[in-house]
């Protein structure tokens, strides 16, 4: 994992490899609210509530092209590989928190 990690920064792009496998894994939050585990980045990017969000509380990856284009078929979860400081397990709490406010979009 560390090696893709390294081939990701270097190439400028996730692997398509675990895109596919992370988009075929992410389910739906019982509870209708987008989760930071389960909800892919490009629907959070497509609804301005939750980019919102992301644009507020995680500035520097929002703003990042690549969590923008290649990150749309990845959780939150699956980018904190990539962004462990930004996604940190206290950060993505609290946007979580933030994502449980959004009325849910069953």
């Amino acid at each position: 994992m560390i090696m893709v990690a390294v081939v990701s920064l270097v190439t400028g792009t996730l692997p398509v490899g675990i895109a596919a496998a992370s988009a075929q894994t992410a389910t739906p939050n019982p509870t209708g609210h987008y989760s930071v585990n389960s909800t892919l980045v490009g629907k959070l990017l497509d609804d301005p509530a939750a980019a919102a969000v992301l644009k507020r509380l995680v500035p520097t990856v929002y703003a990042n092209p690549m969590f923008q284009q290649d990150g749309r078929a990845l959780t939150l979860r699956d980018i904190q590989t990539y962004e462990t400081d930004a996604l940190s397990d206290a950060n993505l709490a609290k946007i979580q928190a933030e994502f449980d406010k959004l009325p849910p979009k069953g």
